[in-house]
């Protein structure tokens, strides 16, 4: 029978073979793009597995999960839920990134109960609904010159998920368009989160810098308690 430990460490070398080869057609170097290892569901071993294979990126999307694992595992913990208001606080305890930032009470509440510099994409809709998160694109600039002008959040670019009835392609090109746009008011935004385990060759050919992969690494995922 597979071990845990083989069977994380197979996955893994897949993915890892599938970014080089997104990379190497995009004319971009794999060592541009920060794989984050989606862990939220899983247990707490896991993670320790893969930092024992040198992964060191974990993202979560629930609070109350996510805050035990970054107190027993090192490594830089990346936020990318929904965010809930009176999660703020605990969330700004634990989170070195948070890539889901879409509303501007949110960066201001952010800004006040940080311990620390956490670092923010700013999440936009690639199709205006509801329901998957994201600011029109439009009201980025707003966002952006809050973040800028906080004093404990740094702006790390934007964040976006692939709306479910379009092309990966589509979406992403998209994506790239506006990230285009708004990096040249913002040049310090130098990063680009896009692509989970379904599309992240995709996001890689488009731009992304930063790819959000669970299932692809860790399998099927364990039904929440």
């Amino acid at each position: 029978m597979t071990s845990r430990y083989e069977e994380i460490a197979s996955n893994l070398a897949i993915v890892q073979d599938k970014i080089v080869a997104a990379a190497k057609s995009a004319q971009r170097g794999s060592d541009e793009i920060t794989l984050i290892a989606v862990t939220k569901t899983f247990p707490i071993s896991d993670v320790h597995i893969l930092a024992s294979l040198n992964v060191h990126h974990y993202g979560e999307n629930r609070d109350g999960d996510a805050a035990p694992k970054a107190s027993a595992v090192p490594g830089t913990w990346h936020f990318q839920g929904q965010i809930q208001s009176n999660k703020l606080k605990s969330i700004a305890s634990w989170a070195n990134v948070i890539h889901s930032l879409d509303e501007l009470r949110h960066i201001q509440a952010l800004d006040k109960v940080a311990a620390h510099r956490i670092g923010v994409f700013l999440q936009v809709s690639l199709d205006g609904a509801q329901g998957r998160g994201g600011a029109q694109p439009s009201d980025l600039s707003e966002l952006a010159d809050a973040v800028v002008g906080s004093a404990h959040l740094d702006l790390m670019g934007l964040m976006a998920v692939a709306p479910l009835d379009v092309s990966s392609d589509q979406a992403f090109e998209k994506l790239a368009l506006i990230y285009s746009d708004f990096k040249a008011s913002y040049p310090a935004a130098k990063y680009l989160s896009a692509g989970m385990s379904n599309d992240f060759e995709s996001a890689i050919i488009h731009g992304a810098t930063h790819i959000r992969v669970g299932s692809s690494i860790l399998g099927s995922r364990p039904s929440p308690q």
